[in-house]
């Protein structure tokens, strides 16, 4: 099972497509709406920093993130928790604070220090980033990364010559075919090796 977690943006049709393309490779999939039914457009920002900033990162994991990965757990399942932007930081969090969990991917998120030590990971955790990003910059990353080795945990993280966002077909703007597929195929990797 996979729990996947949503962009800025909220429970938007890229979400759910993600979660069809895992069940279509074998996966049960499941995307809690972190927003309560709010899907912000594109074109928005400013209406997605609002529904971010509103949202209690920590809570949010522990509650509606931890009773996904439980509802896996409880089908005799592997858990697995993959999100993108804000989502990739709740799956940073998830990671250390979800025991159930079995594995992590995290795509273009890292969340502030307060709310995961790097050093308290608790799973493999995999990561894909961008080398334009300037919301989850490369450093931030490599940062990240190399306080997660240092703590001898295991993690693989990847830098795409991409934007922030990368993944998301429906945005024009950022969206990078060749990446995304690259990333795409590491993960499904990644879940065969850890999840079966």
């Amino acid at each position: 099972g996979v729990v996947v977690i949503q962009e800025w943006w909220g429970l938007q049709d890229q979400i759910k497509g993600v979660c069809d393309r895992l069940a279509q490779a074998g996966y049960h999939a499941l995307a809690p709406d972190l927003y309560n039914g709010v899907a912000v457009p594109y074109h928005d920002p400013e209406a997605a920093n609002r529904q971010m900033t509103s949202l209690n990162f920590v809570d949010a994991t522990e509650n509606a993130v931890r009773g996904a990965v439980q509802y896996f757990k409880k089908q005799g399942l592997k858990a697995g928790l993959t999100g993108f932007c804000m989502g990739g930081a709740v799956t940073i969090i998830g990671s250390v604070r979800i025991p159930e969990l079995d594995a992590g991917v995290c795509f273009y998120g890292i969340p502030p220090a307060q709310a995961a030590d790097p050093a308290k990971v608790r799973i493999p955790l995999q990561g894909h980033f961008a080398s334009r990003d300037d919301w989850c910059t490369p450093q931030a990353a490599h940062d990240f990364e190399a306080a997660v080795k240092a703590a001898g945990k295991s993690v693989e993280f990847y830098m795409y010559e991409a934007d922030h966002g990368f993944v998301n077909e429906q945005r024009d703007s950022v969206q990078d075919a060749e990446s995304a597929r690259l990333a795409w195929d590491r993960m499904m990797a990644f879940w065969k090796k850890h999840l079966g």
